[in-house]
């Protein structure tokens, strides 16, 4: 798989499971945000940021955003988003 291939991956995956989060919390509309405001709120502890690709996907990559916190997409969303203050931005990747 090439690189774009990958980041095509990561991005459908991130909508996918963006869905699944907007139907646990009941909300059909879910912000989407660029790599610059990312950057900005890369030390603001109010911030969670999930790193949501596949374990090959993780593994293979040698860019990963310092700080983000794994969670296994193949896991349902229930099992893990409970662990997040719903008081917290919440950034999948």
């Amino acid at each position: 798989m090439t690189r774009r291939e990958c980041w095509i991956f990561a991005v459908a995956l991130s909508f996918i499971t963006l869905g699944v989060l907007a139907g646990i919390t009941g909300s059909a509309e879910v912000p989407r945000i660029g790599k610059e405001e990312l950057k900005g709120m890369l030390n603001d502890p109010q911030v969670a940021i999930l790193d949501v690709r596949t374990s090959g996907d993780w593994d293979s990559s040698s860019t990963k955003i310092q700080g983000a916190i794994r969670e296994d997409p193949n896991k349902s969303a229930k099992s893990w988003a409970d662990k997040y203050s719903k008081d917290k931005t919440i950034v999948l990747y």
